[in-house]
């Protein structure tokens, strides 16, 4: 298979795996196999002591991830309004690893792109970046277990309430994004990022983060939102909003 072909490019800078998504007709959708691929790089990068640090961002310079596949839910018929969407394989995953992840948001992040970089340690974004957290217009939560802790609760009720898209600047200024920065030097400052990372303690840096999730994750939160989630899931409501903008995004 040629690498244009590929849905996730890895590559190796030193002890910094990069991690490039590659569905850019889609701006990167999450679909089974990409899912699939992302948590199975995670795997093996747990498993791989030279590994210090990973970066994930999307090809070319249009989105970092757009969210879930659309269309391939579209395919799956009316089961798929009820079904785990194929993105939660990634986010579960990214959510759960030891490994510390550094997010280069350069484009598109929406939905389920969006709560993949939530997932992540730490976020960049390029100056062109928007985001957007779309449950609400689906009849579904999400988002609601892990943004507050980065933005603050009443931020996150704005952004989720609402499901408005935003741009880089109001991320940035709400603490979504550590730092902006060009298109064509976002790549560089994530590197540069992951270098000075990767030169202290991987078990140091591991236990570290093991610890601050402990200290701002709620596990109770999040097991909330899962049984929020499978009550929302298929109901009228959601079946209605759900069908509506899956033929919004996919214009059938």
């Amino acid at each position: 298979m040629t690498e244009s072909n590929k849905v996730l490019l890895e590559r190796r800078e030193g002890p910094v795996l990069v991690l490039t998504m590659n569905r850019p007709k889609c701006h990167h959708a999450l679909n089974f196999d990409l899912s699939e691929c992302l948590a199975a790089a995670l795997t093996r990068a747990e498993k791989d002591k030279t590994v210090s640090v990973i970066v994930i961002t999307g090809s070319g310079d249009t989105a970092f991830c757009a969210g879930q596949d659309m269309l391939e839910v579209s395919e799956a018929g009316e089961a798929a309004a009820d079904a785990l969407p194929s993105a939660y394989i990634a986010l579960d995953k990214f959510s759960h690893t030891s490994v510390p992840i550094i997010a280069a948001i350069n484009g598109y992040c929406f939905g389920g792109g969006a709560m993949l970089a939530i997932a992540c340690d730490i976020r960049l974004a390029s100056t062109s970046a928007t985001f957007r957290l779309p449950g609400a217009e689906y009849g579904l939560v999400v988002g609601a277990a892990f943004l507050p802790r980065l933005i603050g609760a009443s931020k996150a009720k704005e952004l989720i309430y609402t499901a408005r898209e935003f741009d880089a600047e109001e991320a940035y200024s709400c603490g979504l994004v550590s730092s902006l920065h060009s298109s064509d030097k976002l790549m560089k400052s994530v590197l540069n990022l992951a270098g000075e990372i990767a030169v202290n303690s991987d078990s140091a840096v591991r236990e570290s983060k093991r610890v601050i999730d402990a200290a701002t994750l709620s596990e109770r939160a999040a097991s909330l939102e899962s049984v929020a989630n499978q009550r929302l899931r298929g109901s009228p409501d959601q079946n209605r909003r759900f069908r509506s903008a899956t033929r919004k995004v996919t214009g059938q």
